[in-house]
């Protein structure tokens, strides 16, 4: 965005124009920005605002980023003004000056005013990608600089290095070179920030002349700063950079080993083609015999500063990211990552170092070096046992990291080595004893969860084995997972009702998270141990419950529910013995605890299932939990557990319907529980409802919802308030979740006896109709209230889901009520609605009326919003072209139509297609696809094509050329292979305008480039998923990413 300032009746304004937006403020004022839309050649700027109270249009010429606006008139303070100004691709900018950059990045730092930094940032932004920012760096990094602006200067050539090296003269680049080493020495003492930046930028310079240029940079590196001298005594080198101070010297280090450790971390950041990045990876793998060395020698230095170690272990880390082999200097160096875990100060970094090796991808390579590494892990179970007996969450935590990865990462390698299975074994139970860490998660230990995967890991490379060693690995490991049941189920443990009150909300949340991976885990261990585990559980419930003397404590039965249900959720235990016992047990429970009773009624709910085959069992459970129903403190377990046995038992309720429902009317007259388990509640009696009788369905309706539209009635004519609005949203919230379920279609299929229209007159469209009065009255109080419209549309939205064609006596009703809520008030969710009616009806003749009325008023309506601004409205954008792009592939001849403008719609298109959201752009490329889809048999929009389709093909190449999120470029594809199919000679032409501007739709590409990807794609009409990948292609080109692992391209 660049600023402009014209000059008219001796008045000045500050213009911009950005994103479709018109930015204009008087002299010491704030910029107001203006939404515009384009429409036949004009620039449509409206929307008033405070003290610039109104813009006329401006018109324009040119195409793309070569537009030119010629004429803005404002109006302010009752004077016209009238500016002519011009906006084009070659605007004359501020000069780029040393001063000025640092009169920006004072304003960037220092200006209160969060409108000026952010044009500060555009325009320092700019900058950088100048030409001028060569030369302007390096007065930046001077010693007398402010640290902002040194940072700023090192970012800067950082910025030119990586993105613009072809800018820089061959013969130049051993002059940047020599001045990066000559800036990094001066730097070396800091700030550090800056220090930081020269080095990356020094990396990025090394990543684009190794090896060529500079065949031998880590070993020059290394001989330009002499770290040997550290602590050596030895002042004499001449080619040291730098004082022979002490402390010198140790900078001048430690600025070597920060050089040493972005190098690799700048190549794996830089976006460079498969080939170069495998050529640099390969060259700095031949410079690690420099680089082991060197860490090798610092770390067994025993004079060396703290600080020095810990840079060593972070380089090596960096360096362990490109795969450099773990043998000969990498498992000398691991050893000695392991002797730093001794020191405290070095210990976190050493973890993650270890931690890096064993998990880099090359490290499956080295078996024998794996296997060395066990006898070390393995003796830090001392220093681990330790740590936790000491409380030392720290260093526990550490080793636990080191003990999970080797085996978590090398799992099957350590497996299939059969010599050393009593090691593994070991490691085995070393992580076990994490996962038993003592205390409660997360507030006394916080160890445990992290040796959660693992034992996923482990089970599933035990099982992936062909069946003999599946059987030996089962002998040894299925003992393990037993011990293991032991210790999850002790680890899922409540805490004591006095300690648990004193959690906080956020332990609260965590301890319930890590309980569901408790659950997980107890899943995989099923796969071990079978209907086996299941009978433990069994056999220990039992115990406990026909214990005699003091009763169990509540966690110990808690906790074995908890591990029946966590295995019911997800295994089908329709086949086990012990679930009919089980059912028996829970019934002799004592429930003393809100936590207790929680798990045996989401217990109840994992075995909905197994329910519904053995319905004779119902007789147990339903009075259990229409007894929680009754508790608010059980609200959301007894309420799931309800809907899911409705669900999946509705077929054998009809003995308990009653009780059910007479429940059910007293929780929701008392209002026991909230808003959102209401909505359960009703789904669940949907179900319920859907499997009576026909004749039994309307009178148990009628008496649920009778006690809620009376109080609907009542709000309806209670003056507006909060309370009022939230209560309406209450009750319409549980009738939208009613209708959701109550599907009585069912019912005619497989019954042998034929049900008339009239016998089958569905109940739910009898009580719409009968509360539809009531629901317009609410509308005439609410109709600009999005919460409450849209609460309005979800009860029909949902009852034309369920009800579809039994809907169709309501359908012109429901047309004229939307249109009454759009014209008034437009909003999404009657959009989303129509779209339904669309769906459903638009085809059917006795119907189409209604519905093509009300999309032409709707579109009417939405085409003045896209005048006055839709970038405020992205969610009406977003459901508008949804309506238009289902529209058009349910009802084509809809766009015949005289009262439908669809060169309006076309612009409105247009504009979508710009919206950053990517939802919004997604369903402005479908629409596309819809509508080129029927340019031959549709003539208006025929017309249109052939007036604009230029307009539609420069606005898709600026999107797939960088200006629209790569992941949309599938679906720009799927408009472009739709042009293609069905406008192959116009799309021919529109390309050639197109692709021949230079620079567009990215100076990435070139002609040739260009012309090749017009060929392919012209070439394809049959095949999509070759259209996307030519598409994607060239995307990728444009925006500099072509030729990055996983895409490859063919210009």
């Amino acid at each position: 965005m660049s600023v402009y300032k014209t000059e008219s009746f001796k008045c000045f304004l500050n213009v911009s124009w950005s994103h479709g937006l018109l930015f204009i403020s008087m002299p010491n004022d704030r910029a107001r920005a203006f939404p515009t839309a384009v429409y036949a050649g004009h620039v449509h700027c409206v929307r008033p605002n405070v003290g610039l109270t109104s813009v006329t249009e401006g018109g324009f010429k040119g195409k793309g980023k070569n537009r030119i606006i010629t004429r803005i008139k404002v109006f302010t303070d009752g004077m016209e003004m009238e500016s002519r100004l011009e906006l084009s691709s070659d605007p004359e900018p501020l000069e780029l000056t040393e001063e000025n950059v640092e009169s920006a990045l004072r304003q960037l730092y220092y200006d209160p005013d969060m409108e000026h930094k952010n044009v500060a940032q555009k325009w320092l932004s700019h900058a950088q990608t100048s030409i001028q920012a060569w030369q302007f760096c390096w007065p930046l990094l001077g010693p007398d600089k402010l640290p902002e602006f040194q940072f700023f200067g090192a970012s800067t050539l950082h910025t030119k290095i990586s993105r613009h090296w072809a800018d820089l003269p061959r013969d130049q680049h051993q002059t940047l070179r020599t001045q990066l080493l000559s800036h990094i020495s001066h730097f070396s003492s800091g700030p550090k920030m800056v220090l930081t930046r020269l080095c990356v930028a020094l990396a990025s310079l090394a990543l684009h002349t190794i090896p060529h240029s500079w065949p031998r940079a880590v070993s020059d590196m290394v001989l330009v700063f002499q770290p040997e001298k550290t602590g050596s005594g030895n002042h004499n080198e001449a080619t040291a950079v730098g004082g022979a101070d002490g402390r010198e010297l140790n900078a001048h280090c430690l600025a070597l080993l920060e050089l040493l450790t972005v190098l690799p971390e700048e190549l794996q950041s830089s976006r460079l083609p498969h080939g170069r990045r495998a050529q640099l990876r390969e060259a700095l793998a031949g410079e690690w015999t420099v680089v082991g060395p060197l860490l090798h020698q610092l770390l067994q230095k025993q004079e060396a500063p703290c600080q020095v170690k810990e840079r060593c272990l972070r380089c090596l880390s960096s360096w362990v990211g490109l795969g450099v082999p773990l043998h000969r200097e990498g498992e000398v160096l691991l050893h000695d990552c392991f002797a730093a875990l001794s020191d405290p100060e070095l210990f976190d970094m050493a973890v993650e170092t270890i931690i890096c090796a064993i998990c880099q991808p090359d490290s499956q390579r080295y078996t024998d070096a794996l296997v060395n590494l066990m006898p070390l892990v393995l003796g830090l179970h001392d220093q681990l046992k330790t740590a936790v007996r000491e409380g030392d969450m720290e260093t526990s935590h550490g080793i636990c990291r080191i003990a999970v990865s080797l085996g978590e990462t090398h799992s099957r390698t350590l497996l299939e080595h059969v010599p050393h299975w009593q090691n593994h074994l070991s490691l085995v139970h070393m992580i076990l004893f994490c996962t038993d860490t003592p205390g409660h998660y997360p507030v006394n230990e916080t160890t445990s969860s992290l040796t959660l995967t693992f034992w996923y890991t482990l089970q599933d490379d035990i099982l992936s084995f062909e069946e003999d060693r599946q059987a030996v690995y089962l002998q040894v490991y299925r003992p393990v997972y037993f011990q293991l049941v032991d210790v999850l189920l002790q680890k899922s443990h409540f805490p004591s009702e006095q300690d648990y009150m004193s959690w906080s909300s956020d332990d609260k949340e965590l301890f319930r998270t890590y309980r569901v991976d408790i659950s997980d885990t107890l899943m995989y261990v099923y796969e071990i141990l079978g209907p086996e585990l299941l009978s433990n559980l069994y056999d220990r419930l039992g115990q406990l419950l026909s214990a005699t003397g003091s009763p169990a404590a509540w966690q110990d039965i808690e906790a074995l529910l908890f591990g029946f249900q966590s295995i019911a959720e997800t295994i089908d235990v329709n086949y086990s013995d012990v679930i009919p016992g089980l059912i028996g047990l829970i019934s002799r429970i004592s429930i003393s605890n809100i936590q207790l009773a929680d798990t045996v009624m989401f217990t109840i709910g994992s075995l909905a299932e197994w329910l519904a085959d053995h319905p004779l069992m119902l007789d147990c459970v339903v009075p259990m939990v229409l007894q929680g129903l009754m508790k608010a403190e059980l609200s959301v377990s007894s309420v799931s557990t309800l809907k899911r046995i409705c669900r999946e038992c509705r077929r054998d309720l009809s003995p308990y319907a009653r009780d059910i429902m007479t429940v059910s009317q007293d929780v929701l007259a008392k209002e026991i529980h909230k808003s959102s388990q209401c909505g359960w509640l009703m789904q669940g009696l949907g179900f319920l409802l859907s499997a009576l009788p026909l004749e039994e369905i309307l009178g148990s309706l009628t008496s649920l919802i009778t006690p809620q539209i009376q109080k609907l009635d009542t709000l309806a004519h209670q003056e507006p308030s909060p309370s009022t609005k939230m209560s309406i949203i209450h009750i319409l919230g549980m009738l939208s979740s009613l209708f959701t379920t109550l599907d009585i279609r069912g019912q005619d299929q497989g019954s042998g006896v034929t049900i008339t229209a009239h016998d089958r007159t569905n109940p739910v469209l009898v009580v719409l109709q009968q509360v539809f009065t009531l629901i317009q009255h609410i509308l005439g109080k609410w109709l600009t209230d999005s919460e409450v419209v849209k609460a309005v549309c979800g009860v029909f939205d949902r009852s034309v889901k369920t009800l579809h064609h039994d809907f169709a006596p309501m359908v012109p009703q429901l047309c004229q009520m939307l249109e009454q809520i759009y014209t008034t008030y437009p909003q999404s969710s009657a959009l989303d609605l129509t779209c339904q009616m669309v769906q459903i009806f638009s085809g059917e003749k006795d119907h189409v009326g209604p519905v093509k009325h009300l999309i032409e008023l709707v579109t009417s309506t939405t085409h003045d919003i896209f005048q006055q601004g839709p970038r405020e409205h992205p969610d009406i954008v977003l459901s508008f072209m949804q309506l238009h792009a289902e529209a058009l592939k349910r009802e084509p001849d809809i766009y015949l139509s005289a009262h439908l403008d669809v060169e309006s719609l076309f612009y409105c298109g247009i504009l979508a297609l710009k919206f950053p959201e990517t939802p919004t752009a997604k369903s402005a490329c479908f629409f596309f696809a819809e509508l080129v889809c029927h340019c031959a048999d549709i003539p208006p929009i025929g017309q249109v094509l052939q007036r604009e389709g230029t307009l539609l093909i420069q606005n898709i190449l600026e999107a797939i050329g960088g200006q629209s999120p790569h992941c949309l470029t599938e679906h720009f594809s799927q408009v472009l292979f739709c042009l293609n199919r069905h406008c192959h000679t116009p799309l021919a032409q529109w390309l050639k305008e197109q692709l021949h501007v230079p620079g567009f739709p990215s100076a990435q590409v070139s002609t040739e480039q260009k012309d090749a990807f017009n060929r392919q794609l012209l070439s394809e009409q049959t095949n999509k998923c070759h259209v996307v990948e030519i598409v994607n292609e060239f995307s990728l080109l444009c925006r500099g990413l072509q030729g990055t692992p996983g895409h490859s391209a063919d210009y």
